[in-house]
């Protein structure tokens, strides 16, 4: 599957994210074999907008339901949403919406953005690493698969736990390096 944005740089630092820091450091035990097998879709949002940008994650619920060759959409904020607060909106109104087009149960959605941060920590901390990512992130997951996985992984509750201790273990510093080298990267 080739996705028509494949060579956009926004798209490239996200490939390169997942691939050295949710997969190189394990912190999405599942991720390697769609990332392996070319399963995952990257979607940009060019939309700076709540309703366009559900329109346009309806739009990928839809894409997800037409095409079980995907198993799952990263929906990439290139333009809007830079504000974790603004994205935090954003992510409540897309929880909604899976709700009310009949999508919970089906899909659910993980959450990654470059400032993002824990209730309670500090903003350096860096546990908050475990969800930041080169670009406001909305992760499309299919919820059958993800049971199906868990149903054979030992200990699913403790992945958090874990990302945070490996997190905590690696460094805020080491985050930050990796990001920027990714983000000087694709420029």
């Amino acid at each position: 599957m080739t996705d028509k944005h494949v060579f956009d740089p926004d798209i490239l630092k996200t490939q390169q994210w997942v691939e050295e820091i949710i997969i190189g450091l394990n912190f999405c035990p599942f991720a390697k074999k769609e990332f392996v097998n070319n399963t995952i879709h990257y979607e940009l949002c060019n939309e700076k907008k709540i309703v366009p940008a559900l329109e346009k994650l309806a739009k990928q619920c839809e894409k997800l339901v037409e095409e079980p060759n995907i198993e799952t959409t990263l929906l990439i904020f290139n333009n809007g949403f830079k504000s974790f607060e603004s994205y935090l909106d954003l992510l409540d109104y897309s929880n909604d919406l899976l709700i009310t087009q009949g999508y919970e149960g089906i899909f659910q959605l993980a959450s990654f953005h470059p400032d993002y941060y824990f209730e309670g920590e500090s903003f350096e901390a860096a546990s908050n690493y475990t969800n930041r990512s080169p670009l406001p992130t909305l992760h499309l997951i299919r919820e059958a698969s993800m049971e199906k996985v868990l149903s054979v992984y030992k200990n699913p509750e403790q992945i958090p736990e874990n990302n945070i201790a490996l997190a905590e273990e690696k460094g805020a510093n080491y985050f930050r390096n990796v990001l920027q080298r990714i983000d000087e990267l694709h420029q």
